[in-house]
């Protein structure tokens, strides 16, 4: 989508996080973006300098010094937004910064609005919606995976196949249209037997990418872990062992953990949230029984279970029968035996028949690596390659390939039952209409609205 928007007025947010630091950069885009730093800024003239260059000097108020800075320019169409585009990098001070802000706002320029410097790019055809929200999750990403992902969306790799998929469809449909021209001949431009055999490529693609959407969320948003138990099974220490921080409290009087404690961590560049929660038990003490009420809500809304125990205080039996008891949706579960280090070599081989075992000491640290290693073969990542394999992150676009799938299916059972062409079209303009909203090249303004209020504001 190129709409190439002329925009009159010039806007200026912080770009940088909240709080006092060393630096904070303050970003301009608007036709008048560079002439009004200029009539704040003592140094070179801007407005006779080069895109894409560094200038020092100094912001004043009527000749008083606000502060020195560095003024980096990007003049029209080589910037981010494809305007006139200013970075001033000034001392990290809130009251400097509202200062500068303040000088601009009374020299013509309006605060941004969240997101609205990508909205700016995305309608001067900088991009397209799906790179605009991959830039979105590149600044959420907390872990490897999510940062690689948002990084190849953002380059357009999902994009490029929405696209192709798109421009297939639309050669037929313009056949299929042309055959419309022509109603009162009878003639057949578009080959239903390719048609058929295209669609039928188009959806089984369509089935992968709504196949990768559990992977990419899981990617995007981390793997909410239940740690569950009886009271005393060490929850609460393995917690701590994970985030390598004492984040619980550990005692040996059971209950002490009466709600539930989260926390995340990285590994192997998947986020887990971890959530400790109170000890499964009968208790008559009604802040202990809310606490295991909450727990048995946080279990159901999991995608992983860790059901810890001692092995020194329960036999594979009983074992058994609490994990049949706790998960009843067949959600994935490890089960961890925990206090390896008090066992003999008789109990510990007893517990040989449980599936999904992994024998820990959180006390000592025991095989905490290979607790890791279990957690991440669970969340069954397969031979990932997010380098070639495109994966769907977004809720929005999987509303869309649901509805292009189905508009497809539409189509099929038009072929199939000899309909006219003008419905056979309707349809695939209707699975075109619903791949064009994934891109942009579909939209309107309530989307739009939709998506950039949910970024930053100076992105």
């Amino acid at each position: 989508m190129n709409l190439n928007i002329l925009t009159t007025d010039t806007i200026v947010a912080v770009a940088t996080a909240q709080g006092t630091g060393a630096i904070a950069v303050i970003r301009l885009s608007g036709p008048e973006a560079i002439s009004i730093t200029n009539s704040v800024f003592k140094g070179k003239d801007l407005a006779q300098q080069a895109s894409h260059t560094i200038h020092f000097g100094t912001i004043r108020d009527e000749g008083k010094i606000v502060d020195e800075v560095l003024v980096s320019l990007f003049v029209a169409p080589h910037s981010y937004t494809k305007e006139n585009v200013v970075e001033i990098s000034c001392h990290g001070s809130d009251f400097i910064v509202q200062q500068i802000i303040k000088l601009l706002l009374k020299r013509g320029a309006r605060l941004a609005n969240a997101g609205e410097f990508t909205k700016r790019a995305f309608l001067n055809g900088q991009f397209d919606l799906a790179q605009a929200e991959a830039v979105a999750d590149l600044i959420a990403s907390d872990s490897a995976l999510s940062h690689e992902v948002a990084m190849k969306q953002m380059r357009g790799g999902f994009s490029q196949e929405i696209k192709r998929l798109r421009a297939e469809l639309v050669h037929f449909a313009s056949m299929i249209e042309l055959e419309l021209d022509f109603g009162e001949e009878d003639v057949e431009f578009a080959d239903r037997d390719q048609l058929r055999s295209l669609i039928g490529n188009i959806q089984n693609i369509i089935r992968e990418l709504l196949k990768s959407f559990e992977l990419g969320n899981v990617i995007k948003n981390g793997v909410p872990t239940v740690i569950v138990g009886k009271p005393n099974a060490g929850k609460s220490t393995l917690l701590n062992l994970l985030l390598n921080e004492e984040k619980a409290i550990v005692s040996d009087v059971p209950g002490t953990t009466r709600d539930f404690i989260e926390d995340e961590i990285s590994i192997a560049g998947i986020t887990f949230r971890f959530i400790d929660t109170a000890g499964l038990r009968e208790t008559t003490d009604k802040v202990e029984a809310i606490g295991v009420e909450r727990t048995m809500q946080k279990l159901s809304q999991s995608a992983l279970v860790m059901y810890l125990f001692d092995i020194t205080e329960t036999t594979p039996t009983e074992v058994q029968e609490e994990i049949n008891k706790l998960n009843p949706k067949n959600l994935p579960l490890l089960a961890v035996a925990n206090k390896i280090d008090q066992a003999t070599p008789e109990i510990l081989a007893e517990f040989e028949t449980i599936n999904n075992l992994v024998q820990i000491s959180a006390a000592e640290g025991a095989n905490l690596e290979h607790l890791k290693e279990a957690l991440v073969n669970k969340v069954n990542l397969g031979k990932l390659n997010t380098q070639q394999q495109t994966i769907v992150t977004n809720l929005r676009h999987v509303d869309s390939l649901n509805k292009t799938y189905e508009a497809l299916d539409d189509v099929l059972n038009g072929i199939a039952l000899g309909m006219s062409g003008d419905l056979v079209a309707a349809d695939i303009r209707r699975a075109l209409y619903s791949l064009g909203q994934i891109t942009g090249e579909i939209t309107n303004d309530d989307l739009l609205d939709n998506i950039f209020t949910k970024f930053c504001i100076g992105k």
